[in-house]
C-alpha cells in the first residue's frame, strides 16, 4: 500500500507517479476506472490541466474523482488560462477539497491546442505561480496582502525539460523553482540517460539536490506512429538514434512490446542515479500496464528501501 507522495519523500523511500489522460466528455466512469487500476500502485496520480491546450474536464474536477476513488491526485495548474485571482482562486479550492499536491506549469500555447483562436492569459509564469503557491501556504497571504485563515496546507511540485535548449541553463532554471518553493520535480520524458546525467550533475553543482525531490520522466514508445509523434511533435523529447532504430528494427506487431522493454531498461538505469528520488510514469491510453512496468523494473524493489540503504541521495 502506498502511504501518499509527501509521506514517502519524506521517508526518502523511492516514489512512484503516474500520469491519467482526462475524458473530453462529461461522463467520469473512464477516469474512475484508470486512476482506480492504480490503486496501491504509485503513490499519487497527475490530473492534467488541459494538456496542448485541448479541451477536457478541469484538472480540479478530476483531482475530486481521484480522491473518491482513493487515490491520492496531483493537480496540474497552468498559467495559460487565468489570471492571478482566478490561480489563487483555484488554489484556495483545491486546498478546501482536500487536494494535497499540486504541480504548476506555464502551459502550451492555445495556438498548440484545439482552440488556437483562444486568448492567451499568462499573466504570472510557471516560477512565479510557484512562488504565490508557497507564499499562500507558508505567509498565509495572497498576493493582494490579505490574510488567508487558515492557509492552504499542499506539496508544490513543478516540472522541467532538461533536454529543451539551451541545455546548459536548463538546471539554473530548475534551482530557480526551487528557490521559489518546489519541492519536488517531474522531468520531460527521458530517453537520453546520458544526457540526462550530466543535467543531474549540473543540479548537484548548484546546490540544488538536496533540497527538491525529482522524479524522472518515463513511459514506453508503443507503436511507430507515437515515435514519430515525439520524434517531430513534442519540443525537447530528446530519442537518441540506437533506440529509434531498435523500435524500427522489430515488426509492427512487437513494437509495443520492444518498447515496453525498453522503457523498463530505462527506469532500471534511473533508478540508480544519484539525485533520482522517483520515477514519473506517463504512458497515454496505457495506464493499465503501469502496475506491469513497475513490476518488472527495479521501481519495484526500491519503493520499500529507503534511500540511505540503496545508496541515492535524492530523496526529497
Amino acid at each position: 500500500m502506498t502511504e501518499g507522495l509527501r509521506a514517502t519523500l519524506s521517508a526518502h523511500r523511492f516514489a512512484v507517479t503516474a500520469e491519467v489522460g482526462l475524458p473530453h466528455g462529461a461522463d467520469p466512469d473512464g477516469l474512475t476506472a484508470r486512476v482506480t487500476a492504480l490503486k496501491g500502485w504509485v503513490d499519487a496520480v497527475n490530473i492534467i490541466d488541459n494538456a496542448s491546450a485541448k479541451v477536457a474536464v478541469s484538472s480540479l474536477a478530476g483531482a475530486v474523482i481521484a480522491l473518491r476513488a482513493g487515490v491520492e491526485p496531483v493537480m496540474q495548474l497552468t498559467c495559460r488560462d487565468r489570471n492571478r485571482i482566478a490561480l489563487q482562486s483555484d488554489l484556495l479550492g483545491a486546498a478546501t477539497l482536500g487536494i494535497p499536491n499540486v504541480l504548476l506549469l506555464t502551459g502550451d500555447h492555445p495556438r498548440f491546442g484545439d482552440h488556437p483562436q483562444a486568448k492567451a492569459v499568462f499573466d504570472l509564469d510557471s516560477i512565479q505561480l510557484t512562488w504565490l503557491a508557497r507564499t499562500m501556504r507558508d505567509d498565509g497571504r495572497l498576493l493582494s496582502g490579505r490574510r488567508l485563515d487558515p492557509p492552504p496546507r499542499f506539496l508544490v511540485g513543478a516540472v522541467e525539460n532538461p533536454f529543451a535548449p539551451p541545455i546548459d541553463l536548463r538546471a539554473a532554471r530548475l534551482a530557480k523553482k526551487v528557490a521559489a518553493g518546489a519541492e519536488f520535480v517531474q522531468t520531460q520524458l527521458i530517453f537520453d540517460v546520458p544526457t540526462f546525467e550530466r543535467f543531474l550533475r549540473d543540479v548537484r553543482d548548484l546546490g540544488v539536490a538536496d533540497r527538491v525531490a525529482i522524479l524522472a520522466g518515463v513511459g514506453p514508445v508503443r507503436s511507430l506512429r507515437a515515435l514519430e509523434f515525439l520524434q517531430r511533435s513534442v519540443p525537447g523529447v530528446h530519442i537518441p538514434d540506437e533506440i529509434a532504430k531498435r523500435l524500427r528494427g522489430v515488426t509492427p506487431e512487437r513494437v509495443a512490446e520492444e518498447g515496453v522493454r525498453q522503457c523498463i531498461e530505462t527506469i532500471d538505469a534511473l533508478a540508480g542515479l544519484p539525485g533520482v528520488a522517483g520515477i514519473h510514469l506517463m504512458a497515454f491510453g496505457f495506464e493499465r500496464g503501469i502496475p506491469e512496468l513497475i513490476q518488472r523494473s527495479a521501481a519495484g524493489a526500491l519503493r520499500s528501501t529507503p534511500s540511505s540503504e540503496r545508496g541515492g541521495d535524492g530523496a526529497h
